[in-house]
């Protein structure tokens, strides 16, 4: 399959945006939407107060039988946006003709984003639980077991297209009964490979069947697959604006390659960032490389990358939703490429709290870019296969996130959007910190250098161009380095300590835990359904470096004496995830909190309090 790049006179012409009720959009109920009642109650159990703009504009259309290509930010709601018709007509056909058959197909790029589309059709189908049933073909399981499952018939399929194609080729699945076919993350779909999954499986389901492309950029590959799955679509492109102290706010920090490891244990250990965090990296050993860091000052993390198990990956996630973890180190190795040069993600005059709704014709698209790298000879060395269904920086559900901090800067500017995608999520607020190298400081020290630093400056001058569009500004975080050099020889300690050897041995001991422990919890989520939690924990200290003690604790004469905030030039880096001035438990008005800014001291000096009594004959 061939991506494509549309010409001018595919330009389309908006039309008229879909007018709100007389009682204003805001005040639009999913009752109001034409939903069966058991998914308005499963809807109300969700604590959804209301539909957001993506469902309010497109869950009409798809009850209306219309072909729907939907563009909108991410944690705007599309997951339900699509998964909520699909279970209408579920649910209306039983009424009439009870026989079970696969009659929807929900495919998706990567296993993490099948798990979560499925346990979203479980929770909004929890009042009609018996007339609907849906499969997750993502799982790690024999063909046999496979054939099984859908030898039920389930009403929903949900898959990476690669897999659902396997199904069909062998006879496991049927769709020669499908009425609708949903692609969610579209845009992703191509960039992982599925070209010649998407044709063959175009080629077998009938004519006709109603299809919903789901994206957060319209992109020449969403193009693509709306020529080939859809009829006349209706183009929804929505923005939204965020409301007032909502939203992400941007920061870059321009530094040398170590300095990177000096940052950011002085932002993790003295808690210039509070919240939850996810940190990107270039590469998996990068991931172990910095894991190794943390560990010589006691912080805590946890690992997200492609050769870990499916199974340990989700649980990851959800243990970092549920506060198990604060900070996750995720490589990015699947990370996705665009055209600089003509932004997808322009928004569109005029305002753009509305929905543009657009015909057949149009969307703007944009061709794959063409990222710059540095190939370089490698010895050779035996590589764990990694799994190219994994994606972490597009899709998945990061709830709470307060920071995204790009470690390593992405090669492109649209992978820089859907990285800090991870956080400000459904109203909330957050924050976004980018290291960039000056092309003078690459290769200044290579044992911290990665290739892709190379195109730094280059790589953000596109990101601030592409997010001056949105009207949104990439500020600079500038450090006082005079004071933060006063921790330069500590990170110089631990660095010693994470040698290439380390790294090797620690990425191999932590795989093979992670795939006991991937054993472990298959076997426990097959015993215990219900219960998805699990003692098992992801962000143990790995102990293969050399531990030196010492660097656990930040001695009080390194820290500056104006407190931490004097770290930063002014007050622009400080974003707490919580909104300020709110008091906490235990707290009384006119009462001193105790010191302002101490990090691992005791609350007095022993030798001070110390009584020695005097030995009497």
């Amino acid at each position: 399959m061939s991506k494509r790049k549309l010409d001018e006179k595919d330009e389309p012409t908006p039309t008229a945006a879909p007018q709100p009720t007389s009682n204003g959009a805001s005040e639009v109920s999913f009752a109001d939407l034409g939903l069966d009642a058991r998914l308005v109650q499963a809807v109300a159990k969700q604590n959804y107060e209301k539909p957001t703009l993506v469902q309010r504009t497109a869950i009409p259309l798809a009850l209306d039988g219309k072909d729907v290509l939907a563009r909108a930010k991410t944690g705007s709601g599309k997951t339900a946006a699509y998964v909520l018709p699909l279970l209408h007509f579920i649910l209306s056909r039983k009424k009439m003709d009870p026989t079970s058959f696969t009659s929807a197909l929900i495919l998706v790029p990567t296993r993490e984003l099948a798990d979560q589309v499925f346990k979203v059709v479980e929770q909004l189908s929890a009042f009609c639980a018996k007339d609907v049933q849906a499969a997750k073909l993502t799982d790690k399981v024999s063909d046999a077991v496979q054939r099984s499952i859908l030898s039920n018939n389930p009403d929903i399929v949900i898959s990476t297209p690669a897999r659902v194609w396997k199904c069909i080729e062998s006879s496991a699945l049927s769709v020669d009964r499908l009425t609708h076919l949903v692609l969610d993350e579209a845009d992703l779909v191509l960039s992982y490979g599925y070209d010649e999954d998407l044709q063959n499986v175009a080629k077998s389901i009938p004519k006709g069947v109603q299809a919903m492309l789901m994206s957060a950029t319209l992109t020449a590959e969403v193009g693509t697959l709306k020529s080939v799955f859809c009829r006349n679509p209706k183009v929804l492109d929505l923005q939204e604006r965020d409301a007032e102290g909502e939203g992400v706010r941007q920061f870059v920090v321009k530094c040398g390659e170590d300095e990177k490891f000096l940052l950011v244990y002085v932002i993790i250990k003295l808690q210039l960032i509070k919240g939850k965090c996810i940190i990107f990296v270039a590469d998996v050993d990068r991931c172990y490389r910095l894991k190794l860091f943390f560990e010589q000052f006691g912080i805590r993390s946890c690992i997200l990358n492609s050769e870990l198990p499916v199974n340990s990956r989700i649980h990851v996630v959800e243990e970092f939703n549920k506060n198990v973890y604060d900070i996750i180190i995720a490589s990015d190795e699947n990370e996705v490429l665009g055209d600089e040069d003509q932004p997808a993600d322009d928004v569109p005059n005029g305002n753009v709290s509305e929905a543009i709704v657009q015909g057949d014709n149009g969307e703007r698209m944009t061709e794959k870019d063409d990222a710059h790298q540095d190939v370089r000879a490698k010895k050779k060395r035996k590589t764990v296969k990694r799994d190219r269904e994994y994606g972490v920086s597009r899709g998945i559900d990061f709830r709470n996130v307060a920071c995204v901090l790009n470690f390593d800067l992405p090669t492109s500017a649209k992978s820089y959007t859907h990285r800090i995608g991870r956080t400000a999520r459904a109203g909330q607020t957050g924050m976004a910190l980018s290291f960039c190298v000056p092309k003078e400081l690459y290769r200044k020290h290579t044992p911290t250098s990665v290739e892709t630093a190379e195109n730094d400056e280059k790589v953000l001058a596109r990101i601030i161009k592409q997010q001056a569009k949105q009207g949104k500004e990439v500020k600079p975080w500038n450090f006082d380095m005079k004071q933060v050099e006063a921790f330069r020889y500590r990170m110089n300690d631990a660095l010693r300590a994470v040698t290439k050897v380390a790294i090797r041995e620690a990425r191999t001991r932590e795989l093979r835990q992670e795939l006991l422990k991937s054993e472990k919890l298959k076997r426990h989520f097959e015993e215990n359904p219900s219960e998805m939690h699990n003692l098992i924990r992801h962000d143990g200290e790995l102990r293969v470096a050399r531990t030196q003690a010492h660097l656990k604790h930040v001695p009080e004469y390194l820290l500056p004496k104006e407190g931490k905030k004097s770290l930063t030039s002014g007050d622009i880096g400080f974003v707490p995830f919580r909104k300020e001035g709110k008091k906490t438990r235990g707290h009384k008005k006119g009462k001193s909190r105790g010191r302002p800014f101490k990090v691992g001291g005791r609350k007095g000096d022993p030798l001070r309090t110390f009584k020695a009594r005097r030995k009497t004959k």
